[in-house]
């Protein structure tokens, strides 16, 4: 059976707000944040990229009932990577920040967090 519009728009609309919110944090320059503790921006990348997987995941699962989990994991990291990427590739373009290949890494580290926690809550 299809899934409804309104299904559709529950389901991946909470997706594309976090994506939002991860490119507006990535537009502020490097000078305007402030240091509130050691290793904030590794923090940060894992709590917003969970929330990234946790939502593409639970999005993925009800979109295609049919899929399993592992293919939802794997799906979610390379969506993770994707984003991750293309959020350092726009972190070139704001001044005082700097495009790193580790915060990719961390990136996918925090999407497969979010889409192993969906998949044990049952969101």
């Amino acid at each position: 059976m299809p899934v409804s519009s309104i299904k559709l728009i529950k389901l991946w609309l909470p997706v594309l707000v976090c994506m939002g919110l991860i490119f507006y944090t990535s537009s502020i320059s490097g000078k305007d944040i402030p240091p509130l503790f050691p290793f904030q921006d590794i923090a940060f990348h894992i709590v917003a990229y969970s929330i990234l997987g946790l939502y593409f995941s639970r999005a993925l699962k009800n979109t295609c009932p049919n899929i399993v989990v592992s293919k939802i994991i794997v799906f979610t990291v390379i969506f993770g990577i994707i984003y991750g990427i293309s959020d350092e590739f726009h972190q070139a373009f704001v001044s005082y920040r700097t495009v790193s290949g580790f915060d990719v890494f961390i990136d996918s580290v925090g999407t497969f967090l979010g889409s192993l926690i969906q998949s044990r809550i049952k969101i």
